[in-house]
């Protein structure tokens, strides 16, 4: 009977083991696959400004107002009641930058005002490119030039000021 038995119990087992299957997935239900992640850090962009280098608009003598005008390349020139004086000079300001290897930048300055105690001048300024590009050594430089608008009421003497210049790239 014993062995009887074990037959029976034998049987069963491979009748419940062959009766029954693993779920699986049907083929294209599911597809797996890796992927790539990358990242480039490239050199910040940062703005020097050239030591002695400034936005020089001169000497000159007031009349009833006009503007001095320095282009980008430092050449100056005068209009309405506005004359500069004898061996007077003019200079466009320079900036230079370092950055990432042949970059497209942009380039933005503001107006400014000049002042002597509390007279004072606005001026607006103007990059000699309005972008550019680094070389293949991450540099390049660029001059600024601008406009001053004399009313006629300021006083002798010297007079200073600020502007900004911006460079970000595209």
């Amino acid at each position: 009977m014993n062995t009887n038995k074990a037959i029976l119990i034998a049987a069963a087992v491979l009748a419940i083991a062959g009766g029954t299957s693993a779920a699986k997935a049907a083929s294209g239900n599911t597809s797996t696959a890796a992927g790539t992640a990358s990242a480039t850090i490239v050199a910040p962009i940062v703005l020097t400004h050239t030591t002695g280098a400034a936005l020089n608009f001169g000497k000159f003598t007031v009349g009833a107002g006009g503007t001095v005008v320095v282009s980008a390349g430092g050449t100056g020139s005068v209009t309405s009641d506005v004359g500069f004086v004898p061996g007077y000079s003019t200079a466009a300001d320079q900036f230079s930058l370092t950055g990432d290897v042949s970059r497209a930048f942009g380039i933005t300055t503001t107006s400014g005002t000049i002042s002597n105690g509390s007279k004072t001048m606005n001026f607006t300024t103007s990059p000699s490119a309005a972008s550019g590009t680094t070389s293949s050594t991450g540099t390049a430089t660029f001059t600024v030039g601008g406009t001053l608008t004399v009313t006629g009421t300021e006083t002798a003497g010297s007079y200073t000021g600020t502007y900004n210049a911006t460079v970000v790239y595209q």
